[in-house]
């Protein structure tokens, strides 16, 4: 099963805006995802109650996983975009 680790970049961490955001990259890739803060239970990343149940703050560590083994290049692209400060971005 592949996985990805990613650091939490937005200052205020993965709350409204951000999970927003990614929960919709994440339900526009072609295998399923599912994240977890690391030592916590996988969620589905295209759920936005799940994904702001995480309560992930910046600089927290998140797990991204997938069934799929042609997952890798899903799991690289939310990764690039979860360590990035969504909060500053337009």
């Amino acid at each position: 099963m592949p996985t990805q680790h990613a650091f939490i970049g937005s200052s205020v961490g993965l709350h409204a805006r951000p999970a927003a955001l990614f929960v919709q990259a994440a339900a526009r890739q072609p295998v399923k995802v599912r994240i977890a803060k690391a030592g916590g239970e996988p969620v589905d990343a295209r759920s936005i109650l799940s994904v702001l149940g995480l309560d992930a703050r910046k600089g927290d560590e998140v797990i991204l996983s997938t069934e799929a083994v042609e997952g890798q290049a899903s799991l690289a692209e939310l990764a690039a975009l979860l360590e990035r400060d969504l909060d500053a971005e337009p």
